[in-house]
């Protein structure tokens, strides 16, 4: 049987090696999860889906320093951002279990005419089939919460493929989930191929595809799905921020700095394109420059350490090409610009990199910020438009008619206000549009994608 190996993305180490599951055993899964779909005899009542989620917000609370370290060690984020990650999946648990009353119809009013009289019609939501969820690396547990969790909470069979560089999470979840009570076919976790993890995707059995990772993926993936398969696809962007001449300008900084090199900038919605009126453009950037070279990069596992490596070495050379390629075509590179080892690229603040240039059009996905000087507030509102890419964006203001007129005018799915991109509380929708994914995320959202209406219609003599 095939088997891969998972690496510290630090220091390349090999942490354990796992096994691949085969085709056989993937349409073992899709059996077994279509069957309780089909069956409702099978179906867990809410009662029961609650006390199995209060159960497992009592094991991860147990748990939290080992999930800490075991998250951290595959995936590469800072311990610090580690902790914190997982807290956040622990209130995404709690969350799923306060919103399962939340799933409810309403009654559709009749007799309104004479063809109507005498029924009573209503709606009620229903769990909408297999769900079939495929992670990506950069939160390897709190995704996994994400895309199981809600599916759980409304009462639909999940299977899920974990990202290949991060499955141990994953694991770990899907383990403590069947601790606390889940029978095993509820939530099954697989590792796979890429052929099969399409093959996953695109099985008529599945009802609702969860897809979080590579627009390049995630679209081809959307043009095979099934006839009546929906799907959630969240992918990159290239997150803008506009600074207008009245921003605060040291708390803002200490913002875009953290937004802009929090897990290596490696998060959809990370600080990327800066744009800053010309008078006080320089000094922003140079502002930025200065935290991000005082910031400790290396070991995740190093409570002291703020920036840590990329997933993986294939990053670092990319991302080391990219820089460079923007310095030639004339793009100021006032820190960083080298990397440091293998795996860790120095955090970098590039002035002016030309609109050529990979890092002003593309998805950076590493720590690099770029600062852009603008004269014109609209021709900085069309450049930031400018890409296919929107998800979450930003402005920097403390004029109230221009914070609102941002917040039009920007093509995003959220913008936020004095507050840098990546911003995100569990509760509320996430999500990309254009090119940048379909459907919005967050549990109580996701939890709401994962059902359906059925309308039932009672004609009666009495009514």
């Amino acid at each position: 049987m095939a088997t891969k190996q998972i690496l510290n993305p630090y220091d390349l180490s090999v942490i354990t090696e796992l096994e691949l599951a085969d085709a056989d055993a993937l349409e073992s899964a899709l059996a077994t999860a279509h069957d309780l779909a089909e069956d409702r005899s099978k179906w867990l009542p809410a009662y029961q889906r609650i006390a199995i989620l209060e159960r497992t917000v009592e094991i991860m609370s147990g748990q939290i320093e080992e999930l800490t370290k075991l998250a951290a060690s595959e995936g590469g984020k800072p311990y610090m951002d580690s902790k914190v990650e997982v807290l956040r999946a622990i209130n995404g648990v709690k969350l799923a279990i306060e919103h399962i009353p939340e799933i409810k119809g309403t009654q559709i009013p009749m007799g309104h005419t004479e063809s109507s009289a005498n029924r009573l019609a209503f709606t009620q939501r229903e769990p909408i089939g297999v769900v079939a969820s495929l992670s990506a690396f950069n939160h390897p547990l709190n995704l996994i919460v994400h895309q199981t969790v809600p599916a759980i909470a409304v009462g639909c069979p999940v299977i899920v493929k974990p990202a290949s560089s991060t499955p141990m999470s994953c694991f770990k979840m899907v383990e403590i989930l069947h601790e606390a009570g889940l029978p095993p076919e509820w939530c099954q976790a697989l590792m796979l191929n890429n052929q099969d993890a399409t093959s996953l995707a695109t099985d008529s059995r599945v009802n609702f595809l969860s897809f979080i990772g590579s627009g390049r993926v995630g679209w081809m993936l959307a043009s095979k799905l099934a006839p009546g398969t929906r799907y959630a696809l969240e992918h990159g962007g290239a997150a803008p921020v506009i600074v207008d001449q009245s921003a605060d300008t040291e708390p803002m900084l200490d913002l875009l700095a953290k937004g802009g090199f929090y897990h290596a900038g490696q998060v959809c919605v990370s600080v990327q394109r800066v744009f800053v009126h010309a008078s006080m453009a320089e000094q922003v950037a140079q502002g930025l420059a200065d935290r991000a070279s005082k910031m400790q990069v290396g070991d995740q596992l190093d409570p002291a350490t703020e920036v840590g490596p990329l997933i993986d070495p294939g990053e670092v050379d990319r991302v080391e090409a990219w820089v460079n390629e923007a310095r030639e075509l004339g793009g100021k590179v006032l820190c960083g610009g080298e990397r440091i080892s293998a795996t860790c690229y120095q955090p970098t603040v590039i002035l002016d990199a030309p609109d050529e240039a990979e890092v002003s059009k593309s998805e950076i996905f590493g720590p690099v910020v770029c600062v852009y000087s603008y004269d014109d507030k609209d021709d900085a509102v069309k450049r930031a438009n400018q890409l296919p890419f929107h998800f979450q964006a930003a402005v920097f203001t403390k004029d109230l008619d221009d914070a609102l007129d941002m917040g039009n005018r920007l093509n995003a799915t959220a913008v936020m206000v004095n507050d840098h991109t990546a911003f995100r509380v569990d509760w509320m929708p996430f999500g990309g549009r254009d090119a940048s994914g379909m459907g919005m995320g967050g549990i109580p959202y996701s939890m709401h994608e994962m059902t359906r209406d059925k309308m039932i219609v009672i004609k009666s003599s009495v009514l």
